[in-house]
C-alpha cells in the first residue's frame, strides 16, 4: 500500500515581469487563465513531469541543488499548493515541517501560540494540553514560554515550531531541511525522533542537502533537477550519481573561472627581456617570498613562456576536482625562444585566501640546469594529496637563478580537494590511533551531516 502516489506531476508558475500584469483577480478570470495563456519565457515550471511512490512505513529522500523543485513537490504533497497537471495522492494523516512556526503570533506568548498552531495542525485543545509539556520540553523553552515569542531568537522560534508540528503524531510526517533549526544537541534530538517514527511504521518524505542523512535513514531516494527526476531508488546509488554531477558541474565551473583569470592575466603586455631591470641576486631563501609577495596576474620577459598547465589526478584524467589522498601531478608546458642554461621552475600551493602551503623550485632541491631549448614538458608529482577539504590555488613561474623572471602565472589554477572525512585546517598527516584495553569504541557508521567523524 502506498501513502503517497505522484503521477506525472508538473507545476507552472507565471515568472513575474513589468509586462502583463493583472489589476485585480476580477481581471485576471474574466481576461482568461492566468497560466495557460501565457506564452513560454513567461512561465516557470518548477516541476516537470515528476512520477514517484512512497510505500507506506517508508522513508523516502529527496535531493538536488537550490531550485531544483524540492520544496515545490514537498508542498504539492502536503496539499500547500495543486499541480497544473497529474495528480497527487496521500492516504493518512500529513504534519507538514516545512515552514515551521508559520502561524506563530509575534505579540502573544509561546505558550498561547503553542495552542494556537496545534489547533492549526489538526489537534484538539485537551490533545495539546496532553502533550504540551513533551512539547515545550523537546523545544527546550521551559523558562521562555510564556514570553511573548517576538522576544525569541529565531533557533528557540524554529525550535518550538518544529517541537508543535513532530508532536502532531500524524501517519506521513513532510520535513523540509529541519536540521538547520538547532545547535548540535536539538540536531541529535531531532535524529532520534526521526528514528522513534520510523519504528512506529511511519511514513516519512525528507528534503534535505545532507546526503549522508539520507544514505542512512532513507529506504529510497529521488533526485530532482531542474524540476525533473534525474534519479530514483536505492539512496546510496542516487546520492552517488548526485555527487557525480555536482563534481562535474564544480569541473566546468572551477575551468570557467580559470580561464578568465588567464585570459585577463593575458591581456597585460609581456614584458621585453630589455626593459627588465637586472634582478639583484638573492638567497634561495628569499626567492619563494619574494615570489608569494605579488597579487593574481601574470608577468616576466616570456623568453622562456609557459604555454599550458594542466592538472591530472590519479586517473590520469586532467580535471579540477580531486580526492584527499590521491595522486596529484602538475604539468607545465614551456617553450624557449632561445637555448638557456640559466632557467629554474618553481611551484607553490595556496588556500583560496592566499595562504601559503607549501613552495618550491628546482633551483631549491638542488636541480643543476644545463640545457632548455625549444618545446618541453615539466612534471611536477604529488604522490598523495594530504590535504582536507577545501579550494586551493597553484602557483608555476620559471626564472633565471638570480629570480629574473621569464614567465610567473600568479594564482591563476584553482582545484577543489574532496574528502569523506570532514577535518578541519589545511594538511592532513598521515597518523592512526591507538587505545588502551579499557578504551573501547563502537563499530564505525555513516557520520551524522554537520558533524566529523573524529577519526
Amino acid at each position: 500500500m502506498n501513502a503517497i502516489e505522484v503521477d506525472r506531476v508538473t507545476k507552472v508558475y507565471r515568472r513575474y515581469t513589468r509586462r502583463r500584469q493583472f489589476a485585480t483577480l476580477k481581471s485576471a478570470l474574466l481576461t482568461g487563465t492566468i497560466v495557460r495563456d501565457l506564452r513560454p519565457d513567461e512561465t516557470l515550471a518548477a516541476v516537470r513531469d515528476v512520477s514517484f511512490r512512497v510505500p507506506a512505513g517508508c522513508t523516502f529522500g529527496v535531493i538536488g541543488r537550490n531550485g531544483s523543485g524540492k520544496s515545490t513537490m514537498l508542498k504539492l504533497v502536503a496539499g500547500i499548493t495543486k499541480p497544473t497537471e497529474g495528480q497527487v495522492r496521500v492516504d493518512g494523516r500529513v504534519s507538514a515541517l516545512i515552514e515551521l512556526g508559520a502561524g506563530f503570533h509575534p505579540e502573544i506568548s509561546g505558550r498561547e501560540n503553542v495552542f494556537i498552531n496545534g489547533i492549526m495542525l489538526g489537534l484538539t485543545k485537551r490533545e495539546i494540553t496532553r502533550r504540551f509539556d513533551e512539547i515545550v520540553d523537546f523545544a527546550d523553552l521551559r523558562d521562555f514560554i510564556d514570553a511573548p515569542v517576538k522576544t525569541y531568537s529565531s533557533g528557540m522560534y524554529m525550535r518550538l515550531g518544529f517541537a508543535v508540528a513532530i508532536h502532531v503524531d500524524p501517519d506521513i510526517l513532510l520535513i523540509d531541511e529541519v536540521l538547520a533549526v538547532g545547535d548540535e544537541a536539538f540536531t541529535h534530538k531531532c535524529l532520534d525522533k526521526f528514528a522513534e517514527f520510523r519504528r512506529r511504521g511511519k511514513t516519512i518524505l525528507l528534503v534535505t542537502h545532507a546526503l549522508g542523512l539520507v544514505e542512512r535513514f532513507c529506504d529510497e531516494a529521488l533526485w530532482l533537477d531542474s524540476g525533473q527526476a534525474r534519479g530514483a531508488g536505492d539512496p546510496r546509488r542516487v546520492v552517488a550519481q548526485y555527487i557525480t554531477d555536482v563534481a562535474k558541474s564544480e569541473e566546468q565551473q572551477l575551468a570557467a573561472h580559470d580561464a578568465r583569470a588567464r585570459q585577463a592575466a593575458s591581456i597585460e603586455t609581456p614584458v621585453p627581456a630589455a626593459a627588465v631591470p637586472a634582478a639583484r641576486a638573492v638567497s634561495d631563501d628569499q626567492a619563494p617570498r619574494n615570489m608569494f609577495q605579488a597579487t593574481e596576474g601574470r608577468w616576466g620577459s616570456r623568453e622562456v613562456e609557459i604555454t599550458d598547465v594542466t592538472l591530472v589526478g590519479e586517473d590520469g584524467q586532467p580535471g579540477h576536482i580531486f580526492q584527499s589522498g590521491e595522486r596529484l601531478e602538475v604539468r607545465l608546458k614551456v617553450r624557449a625562444a632561445e637555448p638557456t642554461r640559466d632557467f629554474v621552475f618553481g611551484i607553490g600551493l595556496f588556500t583560496a585566501e592566499a595562504v601559503l602551503i607549501h613552495g618550491t623550485n628546482t633551483g631549491l632541491e638542488e636541480y643543476q640546469p644545463d640545457e632548455l631549448a625549444g618545446e618541453g614538458e615539466v612534471r611536477f608529482l604529488i604522490d598523495r594529496l594530504d590535504l582536507v577539504e577545501g579550494t586551493y590555488k597553484l602557483d608555476v613561474a620559471v626564472h633565471k637563478a638570480d629570480g629574473y623572471p621569464y614567465d610567473y602565472h600568479r594564482l591563476l589554477y584553482s582545484f577543489r580537494v574532496k574528502s569523506h572525512t570532514k577535518d578541519v585546517g589545511i594538511y592532513r598527516p598521515a597518523h592512526r590511533w591507538s587505545f588502551s584495553p579499557s578504551i573501547r569504541f563502537k563499530p564505525a557508521q555513516a557520520p551524522t551531516p554537520g558533524l566529523g567523524t573524529g577519526r
